[in-house]
């Protein structure tokens, strides 16, 4: 289709889990590159690294606005656990050691600033003065902020997301949560994760951001990959006395 609509594109980031060496990093690419309309997040803010206070008030200081993920509703209401999917006893004790560190470590103005996380955002990129698409925000799915939208999700899995959010074909829908970035398009609804800047699962340590562009119709999905210091972010956690596995994880892109 020729391309009859201005040149927009907004930048998804999702899952920073605490560690601003990984969102500075995607921060600046995303300023380098010069071709980006609007920045949002997608949740899980905090958590497994040493920053959740930098990392909220860093995104706060740049205006990038967002929803909640699992693990920023549960430290905000102080739940009794992050929400979080284990694999293992062993994972799950991570988990809750993590958990329990960030609680201690939050300040009030972090807390409520991810209480105040909405859960959904609904954007019309294209301004809603002209026909065009609805872009859709999510942690995880329209329903929970706790379901993990894999890449192995069937399709008719999607058209059930697409029904609760109330999109149509030409419209995207965004989420995170899985920390590993893929897309697909089914019935013309484009279902985008965008992976994890902080924490990757996916064999690839960089952090992961995506651009949309809404130049033409339909909208289309880039999976940006970015090198950050790894190093210096496994030092910041061990430091601030979080276990070494996180940092391995870190190190590996893969929990």
């Amino acid at each position: 289709m020729a391309n009859d609509h201005p040149a927009i594109r907004f930048a998804l980031l999702s899952d920073v889990h605490a560690n601003l060496h990984a969102l500075d990093a995607v921060l600046a690419h995303i300023t380098a590159r010069g071709d980006i309309d609007a920045r949002y997040h997608l949740g899980d803010l905090v958590g497994y690294s040493a920053f959740p206070n930098e990392v909220v008030a860093r995104l706060a200081e740049e205006g990038i606005a967002g929803v909640s993920g699992n693990y920023d509703t549960t430290v905000a209401h102080g739940y009794k656990h992050c929400g979080c999917r284990s694999e293992n006893p062993e994972q799950e004790a991570l988990a809750h050691i993590s958990f329990e560190w960030t609680c201690r470590a939050v300040t009030t103005a972090t807390r409520r600033a991810l209480a105040s996380l909405p859960f959904r955002l609904d954007l019309r990129p294209l301004g809603g003065h002209v026909a065009g698409p609805t872009l859709v925000l999510l942690h995880a799915t329209p329903a929970s902020n706790l379901v993990y939208v894999t890449e192995d999700r069937s399709d008719d899995f999607l058209r059930k997301m697409a029904a609760q959010a109330g999109v149509r074909a030409g419209d995207v829908i965004a989420f995170g949560h899985t920390h590993k970035p893929w897309s697909r398009t089914v019935d013309g609804v484009l279902f985008v994760n965008t992976g994890s800047v902080g924490r990757p699962k996916d064999g690839d340590p960089r952090a992961a951001y995506v651009v949309l562009d809404f130049s033409a119709a339909p909208p289309t999905a880039t999976i940006v990959r970015v090198p950050y210091d790894v190093m210096a972010a496994k030092a910041a956690l061990e430091e601030g006395g979080l276990p070494g596995a996180f940092g391995l994880v870190l190190e590996s892109g893969l929990a």
